[in-house]
């Protein structure tokens, strides 16, 4: 479950947000602050996973409340100034969504955090069980709907014609969008690019024999531009 807060002085900013986030069934709100001293006097008795952070607020502004805080959590900006964005991920602002924003671009931003890795530095044997049980998913839209895919179920992602198949162990999905930008959706060590219409999972690679990679019962070509990203797993 993901706990979020919202911070931002405009109440339609929150009916937004929070309609979009009703979608996600991960997705858990926690509290609504329409400044920043607000939120600051609930992050003293509580803790959150994410934040949807405002920039122009009144008494405090968004990124000088951000460097109140000695462990923030994951942060999300929703602002209408891209000036700032520079200065945001300087901060570690894993996301900065520009007003208006769609539905599409949210979900890309709710992705990112949602595949961030959480590792703490001590951590008890029982945790490490429960992390390794624990898949991660994205939301893909398919013409008007959205399906939650398993990240760890993806066997490969390819591009055909105006639209990408996403091979999964369970089903095969097409949607109108980039196999690039599905690729900034997914961890970054689990896969990786093959070919100019091919993407792999990395864990199920079987054999790579001459210029072709069998992945289960799927056989992926390997492009001559894209060799040198499988250099760096078989070294």
């Amino acid at each position: 479950m993901m706990r979020y807060l919202i911070i931002d002085d405009e109440h339609i900013a929150h009916k937004i947000i929070m309609e979009y986030c009703e979608m996600l069934p991960h997705m858990k709100l926690q509290k609504n602050c329409y400044n920043a001293l607000e939120a600051i006097e609930y992050l003293n008795t509580n803790t959150v996973d994410l934040i949807f952070l405002d920039l122009n607020m009144p008494k405090l502004k968004g990124f000088d409340f951000l460097k109140t805080l000695s462990s923030p959590p994951k942060v999300i900006v929703t602002t209408a100034y891209s000036e700032f964005a520079l200065e945001g991920f300087e901060l570690s602002v894993l996301d900065y969504l520009l007003k208006p924003y769609s539905l599409e671009r949210f979900l890309k931003a709710v992705n990112k955090v949602t595949n961030v890795a959480k590792t703490p530095k001590v951590i008890t044997n029982a945790v490490q069980e429960e992390t390794k049980n624990t898949s991660k998913r994205i939301f893909l839209r398919q013409n008007k709907s959205y399906i939650q895919l398993e990240v760890d179920a993806i066997i490969y992602i390819e591009a055909a014609r105006n639209y990408t198949k996403i091979v999964s162990k369970e089903d095969t999905i097409m949607i109108r969008e980039k196999v690039s930008d599905i690729l900034e959706s997914l961890p970054d060590n689990d896969f990786i690019q093959v070919h100019k219409s091919f993407a792999i999972a990395i864990k199920y690679i079987k054999k790579i024999e001459g210029n072709r990679i069998h992945l289960n019962d799927h056989i992926i070509p390997i492009g001559k531009l894209f060799k040198a990203n499988l250099n760096i797993i078989l070294k």
